[in-house]
């Protein structure tokens, strides 16, 4: 069997989503399913190490998965000629130094949205790795859900016709931390420790406008700080003065008005934590994380406005699921496998850290339409 080894630094994945999403489910995952398969006889294989600043959580965290080598010195990890690709999934404060040194050093990279902390760097680090000649990726992981692969058939056939509107719906309520602990950590809602919505969730629907419904070419935004006390990992509390919900507008190059509100002060009722409802000529559809229901003009009934009776039509009964006609991975580690064929095979992969600074533009002129109370354009990359 021939083997492509890839030593894979991972830095920062004691947190939830490292640990969870990007260890486990993505590089753990793969080594136990016997590496990536390329033809009968031959195979990449991803070795970790871990890295980050607390010892302390890197060895809690080995020792659970099989006794994984880590350590603290992340230069001396660069310097390393064993580790030839550079993770990371810091907090995006830490972001863009570790980057910068990992591909000075010439690794290839693959990172974490948002990308880095300004439009500036996230593009200084696109250039680098264009210089440098590594190959380089951001995490978009929205596009290998399920449900939005789904969707993505539903375009692809045509079933929409042509496609007039977007609306997405993102959100959940996090506790406050006081009576129950929070669901996020606390420093998402600390301006001074790169907090806020806005530069969260943007960046995530710059990728799915741009790869479902046209390039995004003009925003409207508008932020909101609705909860102002919460406590800590610690239980202290603590003003939270980041934005915790936004309500925006985007207009692409094919005309499709997207309209996505993203909260952390909302309760669900809706069929998934994220839902994206899709109307077209022809038909309309509303995909979640996992699942997909779709409404062709066939099948659309006639609803009559009359608020004296309750309505005689069940809009849910109304919608076909779009069936799962094939498996699924885990939506982290189908892009991770892809990457990691860029990265042994040099097969084609979009999502470079170019890809990732327009998510970070999009978030800054969020924040800039919010302020001045107006539509921004949003000029090419």
């Amino acid at each position: 069997m021939k083997t492509h080894s890839i030593g894979i630094i991972m830095n920062g994945v004691t947190g939830r989503m490292g640990t969870n999403q990007h260890l486990v489910r993505s590089i753990l995952a793969i080594q136990q399913q016997g590496g990536i398969p390329v033809s009968p006889s031959e195979r990449i294989w991803p070795e970790p190490v871990l890295s980050g600043r607390n010892p302390d959580k890197l060895r809690a965290l080995a020792e659970s998965h099989g006794n994984l080598p880590w350590s603290t010195d992340l230069d001396a990890l660069l310097a390393d000629p064993r580790y030839t690709l550079y993770f990371d999934a810091q907090t995006t404060l830490l972001r863009f130094e570790s980057v910068k040194k990992a591909i000075a050093a010439g690794k290839h990279v693959y990172i974490e949205k948002p990308s880095a902390n300004s439009m500036e760097e996230a593009l200084e680090l696109a250039r680098l790795a264009e210089a440098a000649g590594v190959r380089n990726g951001v995490v978009q992981d929205k596009l290998f859900l399920p449900g939005f692969l789904k969707l993505k058939y539903l375009i692809d056939s045509g079933f929409f016709g042509r496609i007039l509107a977007v609306r997405g719906e993102f959100g959940y309520w996090v506790f406050t931390g006081e009576d129950q602990p929070a669901q996020r950590p606390s420093w998402n809602y600390r301006k001074d420790e790169g907090g806020g919505i806005i530069m969260d969730m943007l960046c995530h629907w710059r990728y799915v406008i741009d790869n479902l419904f046209g390039n995004v070419v003009a925003v409207s935004c508008l932020g909101a700080q609705h909860i102002d006390r919460r406590w800590d990992e610690q239980g202290r509390p603590y003003t939270a003065d980041a934005e915790d919900a936004a309500y925006a507008t985007f207009i692409t190059d094919r005309n499709i008005i997207c309209h996505f509100n993203s909260s952390w002060a909302t309760r669900v009722r809706r069929d998934d934590l994220l839902t994206v409802h899709v109307d077209g000529t022809h038909g309309s559809a509303v995909a979640g994380l996992r699942d997909c229901v779709a409404q062709h003009n066939a099948h659309t009934p006639r609803p009559v406005w009359n608020p004296d009776i309750p309505s005689p039509i069940d809009y849910y009964g109304t919608w076909t699921p779009v069936p799962t006609n094939r498996v699924y991975e885990n939506a982290f580690k189908a892009q991770w496998e892809l990457f990691l064929r860029h990265v042994a095979l040099g097969e084609e992969f979009r999502w470079s850290l170019r890809e990732g600074a327009k998510g970070v533009q999009l978030a800054e002129l969020g924040h800039e339409s919010w302020q001045q109370r107006r539509w921004i354009d949003v000029p090419s990359l």
